[in-house]
């Protein structure tokens, strides 16, 4: 038996675990830099994701000084406001949001603002707050996200779990990420700063880094809903 398809460990077990439960989105991070082989290191094991047919649809873009600060000069400087911005690659959330997914999507929302201190009519902070996107949360590592244009749905669903991979491997090394959509309705502005050819579809950006712990937005913690609401057993 090959090392690799072995049992773990009870040890090993909770590592993996414990990497997977402390995975979620930072919104504030330390200027630390990530060394360029850790960041080699975690994007060769995320590709280890299940890939229909091989076919390793992802395509990815690391960015760090300079080049970062143009993809944040890109989209703030489009003057295309985050609620004006035209989702027309993608579709992300649905036209009309219902139960029990508008519940949750409103509760992380006033959790976040609280720690915060934002008010719910407070709109000029809720914006400057959306607007930390764009600078990856000070994160010293922006990575942008493409997928061809011309593969289909199955392959959306293997890059999802690179994408999963890449925060687990991140976790496993002391570094947090936090993914991030909101680049995608500003492909037109980030194209140019990285030659992304027109047959890709901008899928989402990441963060990645250090956590700064003294922010309060760090101090988020998302539920996740009991079992019994989404998972049926069948006897035997």
């Amino acid at each position: 038996m090959l090392a690799s398809d072995r049992t773990l460990r009870s040890d090993e077990t909770e590592i993996v675990d414990e990497a997977i439960r402390s995975r979620r989105s930072v919104r504030a991070f330390l200027p630390t830099p990530v060394p360029h082989e850790m960041i080699v290191e975690i994007l060769e094991v995320a590709a280890r994701a299940p890939s229909g047919t091989n076919m390793q649809p992802w395509r990815v873009y690391v960015t760090t000084g300079a080049t970062k600060q143009a993809i944040t000069d890109a989209v703030m400087n489009s003057g295309i406001r985050a609620e004006k911005a035209k989702w027309d690659e993608y579709k992300y959330y649905p036209e009309q949001f219902f139960e029990p997914y508008y519940g949750r999507r409103r509760a992380v929302g006033f959790a976040l603002y609280g720690h915060l201190g934002i008010g719910k009519r407070d709109v000029d902070q809720m914006r400057r707050q959306h607007d930390r996107n764009f600078v990856f949360f000070d994160a010293p590592v922006g990575m942008i996200f493409t997928i061809d244009r011309r593969l289909n749905q199955g392959s959306w669903i293997d890059y999802g779990m690179f994408l999963e991979n890449i925060m687990i491997a991140a976790r496993g090394r002391g570094l947090h990420t936090c993914p991030q959509a909101a680049f995608a309705p500003y492909h037109r502005q980030i194209r140019p700063v990285l030659g992304i050819p027109e047959e890709e579809i901008l899928v989402c950006g990441m963060a990645l880094g250090y956590e700064d712990a003294t922010k309060p937005e760090n101090d988020l913690r998302t539920e996740r809903a009991a079992l019994d609401e989404w998972v049926k057993f069948f006897p035997e």
